[in-house]
């Protein structure tokens, strides 16, 4: 069994403070083998934006796989923005903006998807499906960690990001099973099982665990537990303005002939 907890939209600088600690607190008591982390760290992309986001990150303990999104590269600074957008990040995250981890049955490679020439959408690079497809481990559950969604669910008017329908398919086609991402402040994963084109890849698409926009009424985080080729989802959700997180739902799926179903659900995730 391995447990992976998915953090999205932190989005430091325009963040719920007085959510940041039962946050932290969810986070460690979750236990999981990996936290990863898809983006929307900062508001922003200022210093002590990123500060605040490293003072965070530190305080998991956990592995972290950190990938940034597009609210982590300079919005007004327009030479820094075209010229260095990650500078900030990795002066304050890190260097490595695709890190790749294996815990337990399971691998998680971070994957870039921050386009720095078009604010809201994203891209999914060859070179970087060419790297992260030498990472696949066969004997473990495969997961892609990245910001912008591949797939939308019904009625969502956002624009996928440039190369995403290519990615998608060659994703699955090296194996990677389960991708995570955010970007939208909208959990999506059941829907997509229905819509996809592509029932290979399981895509869990997180809200946000701590922006403090209002139109987003709630916070939350998703946790996975892994077992084989099943996988029990749950989310955890402090609606707005409530300081506690509480489980909203879950979600049984398992891989089976090629594409991911709804199965029966087993015990409680935690």
């Amino acid at each position: 069994m391995t447990r992976i907890l998915h953090l999205s939209d932190l989005h430091f600088g325009y963040h719920r403070e007085d959510l940041v600690g039962p946050l932290l607190a969810l986070v460690n008591r979750a236990r999981a083998d990996l936290v990863a982390v898809t983006g929307d760290l900062t508001h922003r992309g200022r210093p002590g934006q990123f500060r605040q986001a490293a003072a965070f990150l530190d305080a998991i303990a956990a592995p972290l796989v950190v990938v940034p999104g597009n609210h982590d590269v300079p919005l007004y600074n327009m030479p820094v923005r075209f010229l260095a957008p990650y500078a900030g990040y990795r002066r304050g995250l890190g260097r490595d903006l695709q890190p790749a981890l294996s815990a337990g049955g399971a691998r998680v490679a971070g994957l870039n998807s921050v386009d720095p020439f078009s604010w809201q959408r994203g891209i999914l690079r060859a070179g970087d499906l060419d790297r992260l497809a030498g990472g696949v481990d066969p004997l473990r559950c495969n997961l892609v960690a990245l910001h912008h969604p591949l797939e939308h669910a019904p009625g969502v008017d956002k624009t996928l990001p440039r190369g995403g329908a290519a990615a998608l398919a060659r994703l699955v086609s090296m194996g990677v099973r389960i991708a995570l991402s955010g970007h939208l402040h909208r959990w999506t994963t059941e829907a997509l099982l229905e819509t996809t084109a592509h029932p290979g890849l399981l895509q869990v698409q997180s809200g946000t665990a701590l922006c403090a926009r209002p139109g987003d009424a709630q916070n939350e985080v998703t946790l996975l537990e892994i077992v084989g080729d099943r996988v029990a989802i749950e989310r955890h959700v402090a609606p707005m303005p409530g300081l506690r997180f509480a489980p909203s739902d879950r979600l049984d799926v398992a891989f089976a002939a090629g594409r991911w179903r709804r199965c029966g659900q087993g015990s409680a995730v935690f």
